[in-house]
């Protein structure tokens, strides 16, 4: 995988990111995820229909800023006070689109994702289940140690970071509505969430509702 496959708008890139294995270095370890649900996000600039559910969707600021970068770099933001998620930039400079990466199997790492994890069950001991380690944006960001300050706006062909394309393309892709979007951009207009059916680490469908990111 290289700089040029991010070049495409993210609607373009997201399904192909299925199955691609991302990784990430700490002083803790290398964990790695296998990416198994992604949604795709345009904004100000890109070619397509208007989508209120993008952070660039009517012009760039200082907190999504990273959107507007090359293609293949990193955009993290904190989610409704309580999370980070990354997203990875498409789509020609200044053009902002993304995917947001959902969720995903760790197929390296484990156990650092685990303590990770367990940390922000502030010391519960109860061990969680593997294919609940990556399951939703919030997840996969603690699982791989990610986070505003650390890798927004990071060049994903760098380190701490290593990008791989899957081994085999899926043999089945599903799409449908993103996922706690509110409003149209949440409906079936915008089928701009992209899974493995059948994975047990995809997250499960809920509607949105109106809340700052």
């Amino acid at each position: 995988m290289n700089r040029e496959f991010f070049i495409q708008d993210a609607l373009h890139v997201a399904p192909k990111l299925l199955g691609s294995q991302f990784s990430v270095e700490s002083a803790e370890g290398m964990v790695t995820l296998r990416i198994t649900e992604v949604e795709a996000y345009m904004g100000v600039g890109a070619i397509g229909p208007y989508d209120p559910g993008s952070h660039s969707k009517d012009r760039r600021t200082e907190r999504n800023a990273s959107m507007f970068l090359d293609p293949g770099y990193a955009y993290v933001y904190f989610s409704y006070g309580m999370h980070y998620a990354i997203n990875f930039v498409c789509s020609p400079a200044d053009s902002a689109s993304g995917v947001l990466i959902r969720a995903g199997e760790i197929i390296e790492g484990s156990e650092i994702a685990q303590r990770r994890r367990l940390i922000k069950r502030k010391g519960s001991g109860t061990r969680i289940p593997g294919h609940q380690l990556a399951r939703g944006p919030g997840n996969v960001a603690q699982s791989l140690g990610i986070t505003r300050i650390e890798h927004d706006g990071l060049d994903l062909f760098s380190s701490p970071f290593l990008l791989q394309a899957p081994l085999h393309h899926p043999a089945q892709i599903s799409s449908g509505p993103r996922v706690g979007v509110a409003g149209v951009a949440g409906g079936s207009e915008f089928p701009w969430r992209f899974w493995l059916p059948g994975d047990p680490t995809v997250s499960a469908f809920r509607r949105g509702r109106d809340a700052p990111f």
